[in-house]
C-alpha cells in the first residue's frame, strides 16, 4: 500500500555556471564522455565495476599489490567481494603519498578545543605522528587484526590514534566519547579488543566530563583488554593503572618518526562501527580498507564537491560514522579536515560562525537540531561574521522542517550556498541519497542517488513507485556496503536482504517528486498508520515546528482497537513560554487543518527534551517504547537519558500539562 505523496515545495537554488565548472562531477563526466548526470546514474548502476574502479583512479588509490577482480559477485549480492586479490593500505593513500612530495607542507588537519588551543598539522606532521604512534603500538605487541577502540573527544589525537591502528593493520572500534560503561564494555567485549585509547576527559559549555573513571570501571569487564593509552586533554587527575596505562606522551613521543605500514589486503577489516538496535546487542558493522574509505571520498567528492586544499567540518564524534567519514575522505581528496572538542554554540551561539570566520572553512556539516536551536538567538551572531569562504552546507542524520532549512539558505547562505542532503547509514559508508553541486535543489529534498548507488522507492510489493510513499531499497552493490555484522551473518541478512529476493531494504520511508527529487522520510518502522492513512512523524513534526512557540516536536503512533492507530505528539516549547491546555489545542487544531482532522493528534505532550543521539537524532522509536511502557532496546547512544524518563512518567499524567 502507497500514500499519495504531498510533502515537497518549489526549486529554490539552482547551481550557478561556475559551480557547475568546477564540481568534480563535472570533470568526471567529461572524463568519460557521459552528456549528463541522468547517463552517468544510467552507466554507474549498470555497470558497477566500470564504476568502481573509475572512482578508485579517480580518487588516485594506488595498490601495493595490483587486484584480480573489481568485484567478485561468486557469493552473492550480499556478500561481494572488492578489488579481490589486491593489497592495499589506506593510511598509505590518506598521509603517506602526501607526505614525500609537493603536499608534504598542506594543512592537513586543523583541531579547535573549545578552551580556544588549536593546533595544526601538515601532511609531513601528520605522517610522522601517526608513524610514532603505530610504532609505540607495535612496542606493546600490537599488530594486524588486533581490535583497539578510541574513547576520546574530537581533538587531533583521535585523528592521529585511528590513523595509527589502521597503519598497522588493527581494527578500529571508534566509540562515541559520551558513552557510558555499560556501552563501552558490550562493544569491546564483542570485538575482543586489546586495546583502548582513552583521554582523562572533555571539554563540554565550560565544563569538564570525565572519560578515563569511565574506562577504568569498563576495562574491569574486558578480559582481552591489555594497554590503556591516556591523554591529558582536560588536565584532571587520573589513576593510572601499573603495566596497563601508558602516558600518550611519555609512550609515544619516544618512538621513532619512521615506521614501516602493514600491507594489507583490500579486503582485510579496517574498522567495527557499532550501532544501536532497539532491541538486542549493538550490530557491529564490518568495514576493509577498500571499502568505508573509498565510499567516504567518494560522497565528499561528488556530493560536497570537496577539492585538494578545502577546508572542510563536520559537526560530529569519532563513535558516529561521519567521524571516520570525516578524516578518511578528506585525506583521500588532500583537504584539510577541521575538529573540535566543546560545544558548538558556546560560550556564544555565534562560536560556530566564529570558527568557520578563522579557519575559513568551505564546507560545513550541521544539523537540523542545531540549527532550530540557533534561530532564537537571533541573525545578529552569524551578521557580524565573515562567511564568504563558505561553498556549502552539509546535513544528515535527521529529516529537515522546511522552516529551519529555509532560515539557513536565506538567512545565513543568502540564498546563493546549497545545502546539501545527505542520507545513508554506518552499513553503507555514506550516502544512498545526496544533494550535489549540479543540480538544482527543493527545501529539505536530495536532488539524486549517489552515483553508484541503484535507488529505488517501491510498493509493499517490491514496485517501482514514484510521487508516492514507499519503502528505500538498492538493487545493485556498492564498494562501501558493510562486509556483514561482527560474528552475526544471520542477523546481518535478516536486517537487510529477508525482504525482497537480493535486494536492501534500507528500513526508511522514501519518495520521489514528479520533478524528480528525493525525500527521506523516516525509519518505516517510525511509520504511523491512521484508520488505514499511512503518515510520516516528519509531515506532522513540520506543522508542529512552524508555531511560534515550539521548538522540536516528535510524532509517533500508538495502538487503537478501532483505528488501528492513533497520534500522539511531544513537544518542547521556546524558554519563558508557559505550557497551557490552550496552547495543547492550538498545536492539535493546526495539526487537524493541515492533515485532517482524522489525523489530529490524540495527545499533545509538553517536555523538557527529547531523547537523542549524540549526533542529535530524534529516537522516536525509544520515545513510543518509553510511552508504551515497553523495554527500551539499547539506549547507550542517548545523550540525555533523563529525556526517556520524562516521557515514561507521562502515562500516569496523560492529558495534563
Amino acid at each position: 500500500m502507497t500514500e499519495q505523496f504531498t510533502f515537497g515545495g518549489e526549486i529554490v537554488w539552482r547551481p550557478s555556471q561556475a559551480q557547475i565548472e568546477r564540481a568534480h562531477l563535472t570533470a568526471f563526466m567529461r572524463k568519460h564522455h557521459l552528456a549528463d548526470f541522468d547517463a552517468l546514474m544510467k552507466k554507474s548502476t549498470s555497470d558497477v565495476a566500470w564504476f568502481t574502479e573509475s572512482v578508485l583512479q579517480f580518487l588516485d588509490v594506488q595498490f601495493y599489490e595490483p587486484y584480480s577482480q573489481v568485484v567478485d559477485l561468486s557469493g552473492g549480492i550480499q556478500f561481494p567481494k572488492w578489488c579481490a586479490g589486491g593489497k592495499m593500505n589506506v593510511v598509505y593513500n590518506c598521509v603517506e603519498k602526501r607526505a614525500v612530495g609537493e603536499e608534504r607542507d598542506k594543512t592537513a588537519l586543523i583541531f579547535e578545543g573549545e578552551e580556544g588551543v588549536v593546533r595544526s598539522l601538515t601532511y609531513a606532521e601528520l605522517n610522522k605522528e601517526v608513524n610514532k604512534t603505530a610504532n609505540a603500538l607495535r612496542a606493546l605487541g600490537l599488530g594486524k587484526g588486533d581490535a583497539i577502540g578510541l574513547y576520546m573527544p574530537m581533538t587531533a589525537e583521535i585523528v592521529i590514534a585511528l590513523l595509527a591502528i589502521a597503519k598497522i593493520g588493527g581494527v578500529i572500534l571508534p566509540l562515541f566519547s559520551g558513552y557510558g560503561v555499560g556501552a563501552i564494555v558490550s562493544r569491546l567485549v564483542d570485538a575482543d579488543a586489546k586495546a583502548l585509547f582513552v583521554a582523562d576527559g572533555s571539554f563540554r559549555r565550560g565544563k569538564t566530563a570525565e572519560m578515563k573513571s569511565v574506562a577504568d570501571e569498563a576495562a574491569q569487564q574486558v578480559p582481552t583488554l591489555k594497554h590503556m593509552i591516556v591523554l591529558q586533554r582536560s588536565g584532571q587527575a587520573v589513576n593510572m593503572q601499573a603495566g596497563r596505562d601508558h602516558g600518550w606522551r611519555e609512550l609515544i613521543d619516544a618512538q621513532s618518526e619512521v615506521c614501516e605500514t602493514e600491507r594489507t589486503s583490500a579486503e582485510d577489516a579496517l574498522m567495527i562501527i557499532y550501532t544501536s538496535g532497539t532491541t538486542g546487542k549493538p550490530k557491529g558493522a564490518l568495514h576493509t580498507h577498500c571499502g568505508f574509505p573509498v565510499k567516504a571520498a567518494q560522497d565528499m567528492a561528488f556530493g560536497m564537491d570537496v577539492h585538494a586544499g578545502d577546508v572542510i567540518y563536520w559537526m560530529t564524534d569519532m563513535g558516529w560514522m561521519m567521524g571516520p567519514w570525516l578524516v578518511f575522505g578528506s585525506l583521500l581528496l588532500g583537504a584539510t579536515m577541521f575538529v573540535y572538542d566543546g560545544a558548538p554554540d558556546f560560550p556564544t551561539p555565534a562560536r560556530i560562525w566564529e570558527m568557520t570566520e578563522r579557519h575559513k572553512i568551505n564546507q560545513l556539516g550541521v544539523s537540523p537540531t542545531l540549527i532550530r536551536a540557533l534561530i532564537p538567538h537571533g541573525d545578529e551572531h552569524f551578521q557580524k561574521c565573515d562567511l564568504s569562504s563558505l561553498q556549502c552546507f552539509g546535513s544528515t542524520g535527521e529529516p529537515w522542517n522546511p522552516d529551519p532549512w529555509m532560515w539557513l539558505f536565506e538567512k545565513v547562505g543568502g540564498g546563493k550556498i546549497p545545502i546539501i542532503n545527505y542520507s545513508g547509514g554506518t552499513e553503507i559508508s555514506g550516502g544512498i541519497v545526496m544533494g550535489n553541486p549540479i543540480l538544482p535543489l527543493k527545501p529539505c529534498a536530495f536532488s539524486a542517488p549517489c552515483p553508484g548507488m541503484d535507488a529505488d522507492v517501491v510498493d509493499d510489493d517490491g514496485n517501482s513507485v514514484r510521487n508516492a510513499v514507499g519503502e528505500l531499497v538498492i538493487k545493485a552493490p556498492w564498494i562501501g556496503m558493510t562486509r556483514g555484522f561482527w560474528r552475526d551473518k544471520q542477523r546481518y541478512l535478516d536486517a537487510y536482504w529477508s525482504r525482497w529476493e537480493n535486494v536492501w531494504a534500507h528500513g526508511d520511508f522514501a519518495a520521489i517528486d514528479k520533478d524528480g527529487l528525493w525525500y527521506i522520510l523516516g525509519r518505516s518502522d517510525d511509520t504511523i498508520k491512521v484508520a488505514g492513512k499511512r503518515l510520516g512523524p516528519a509531515e506532522v513534526e513540520s506543522i508542529l515546528v512552524s508555531h511560534a512557540s515550539v521548538v522540536e516536536a516528535a510524532a509517533i503512533g500508538v495502538p487503537h482497537e478501532i483505528k488501528g492507530g492513533e497520534l500522539i505528539v511531544f513537544v518542547t516549547l521556546k524558554p519563558n513560554v508557559e505550557r497551557s491546555d490552550a496552547l495543547r489545542r492550538e498545536l492539535r487544531e493546526m495539526v487537524a487543518a493541515e492533515m485532517g482532522k482524522p489525523l489530529a493528534p490524540k495527545d499533545v505532550f509538553f517536555v523538557s527534551d527529547l531523547p537523542k543521539t549524540r549526533n542529535a537524532k530524534v529516537m522516536r522509536r525509544m520515545i513510543r517504547s518509553a510511552y508504551l511502557g515497553q523495554a527500551l532496546g539499547d539506549v547507550s547512544s542517548l545523550v540525555n537519558p533523563q529525556a526517556v524518563e520524562e516521557i515514561q512518567n507521562l502515562k500516569s499524567n496523560e492529558g495534563t500539562t
